[in-house]
């Protein structure tokens, strides 16, 4: 059972609870009386009023041991992580443990393919993480910029999956956004997600207007909560991009991980008085997003991503910005590969076909894999991560050598 728990005064000026909990029937919302006795206008009820005003209760969630590193690395892995020096000590001290996983994305390697890190004060005054995969010995093709799901980074599983996608001839760009991965700002917060979505424009702007880049294809590349980062740049720049590739897009957030409406109603106004607290109820959803169990026990080796309950504005504007999104799929007009799997329960499959019928792009495809959970590219078994590979490098060639043949004409 799930439950968050809060007090206020009633009427009869007397201190209650106010719990919400999920069990197997669902979320319910109960009042229960305290013991201790408050007058309406004391000043006691004036700071609880102003200062407080619900006090959470997390979930206890119990510390999972992350096989094949010392007691030192496990404790290191439970340290603070909200803000983001904590975050790449971390990740530097698990590098070379995430390398040695026996997973298709990190044995796969291919050579020729040179990579950068970087850190960059963006125009907001926040330092920024990005990382690029280039091609070293064929020229690039096209560039494809990556936006990331929600709590993840540009680093770990994706690492496997850009080096993939720079072998055949692409430049990869990403950034970690503000507080999420290695960039700066309260891990796990979205205070605005269109501010949000402009950074993301303002890095690969800059990646755009490179000398090496101007004359080639440019390609979005989104991924569950990236995916509405991506479908939110296409609406803001719907002429500057040749393409969109969209693998489990986050354009609804599935019923079964959110709550009622009466629940979201609560924490709505929560969110308004504690943005940044960890107070969202949600379930642990790795369970939901990968499919074999051994690749599962390897997300723990994510260590920077995050992972804790959510904090309540983050999902407001999540909610906010899935319901925008459904509301404007007519606007879509970029040419579209959509990938999603058809058991999803995290991100809702039904609105990718959705967004398949309803954009108004003359070239788009949607292809749904058959018992496919949330991370396709990661948690499937390696035949299935390798047919999405093939899927995308297909689509990116086919449509670079029509942007080849459209120029020339």
């Amino acid at each position: 059972m799930e439950a968050l728990s809060s007090s206020r005064i009633s009427p009869h000026g007397s201190l209650v609870g106010l719990g919400i909990t999920r069990d197997g029937l669902g979320w319910s919302i109960k009042e229960y009386p305290l013991k201790k006795e408050v007058r309406r206008d004391s000043v006691s009820a004036v700071k609880l009023n102003s200062r407080t005003v619900i006090s959470a209760v997390h979930r206890i969630h119990g510390s999972k041991l992350i096989e094949g590193v010392d007691e030192e690395m496990n404790k290191l892995a439970q340290e603070n992580m909200d803000y983001a020096p904590a975050r790449r000590l971390v990740r530097d001290a698990f590098t070379p443990a995430q390398q040695n996983l026996d997973h298709c994305l990190f044995k796969m390697t291919p050579s020729g393919v040179k990579t950068n890190e970087s850190y960059e004060t963006n125009s907001r005054g926040l330092e920024i993480f990005s990382k690029s995969w280039l091609p070293e010995s064929i020229p690039v093709k096209g560039i494809v910029c990556f936006c990331h799901g929600y709590g993840d980074t540009c680093t770990f599983f994706f690492e496997g999956i850009a080096k993939k996608i720079a072998a055949s001839g692409y430049g990869v760009f990403s950034m970690d956004y503000p507080g999420f991965g290695l960039s700066e700002g309260l891990h796990g917060y979205i205070p605005n997600f269109d501010e949000l979505v402009d950074d993301v424009i303002e890095h690969f702007s800059k990646v755009k207007a490179q000398s090496d880049f101007k004359d080639v294809p440019c390609f979005l590349f989104g991924q569950s909560m990236g995916g509405a980062v991506a479908l939110k740049v296409h609406l803001k720049q719907p002429r500057e991009w040749d393409g969109t590739i969209l693998v489990a897009p986050m354009c609804k957030i599935a019923e079964d991980v959110t709550p009622p409406k009466p629940v979201l109603q609560v924490l709505g106004l929560l969110s308004r008085i504690l943005p940044k607290q960890k107070l969202f109820p949600q379930k642990d959803i790795s369970e939901l997003a990968f499919r074999e169990l051994k690749k599962r026990n390897m997300a723990v080796y994510n260590v920077i991503a995050y992972k804790d309950q959510m904090r309540l504005m983050t999902a407001m504007e999540l909610l906010k910005t899935t319901a925008e999104i459904e509301t404007q799929l007519e606007k879509v007009s970029s040419p579209l590969l959509i990938l999603h799997g058809d058991a999803d329960q995290v991100t809702d499959p039904s609105v990718s076909k959705s967004l398949y019928e309803k954009s108004n792009s003359l070239d788009k495809t949607l292809k749904l894999y058959r018992e496919g959970y949330h991370c396709i590219l990661e948690g499937e078994p390696d035949e299935r991560i390798y047919e999405v590979f093939d899927d995308m490098i297909s689509w990116l060639e086919a449509h670079c050598r029509s942007r080849v043949l459209n120029t020339s004409l």
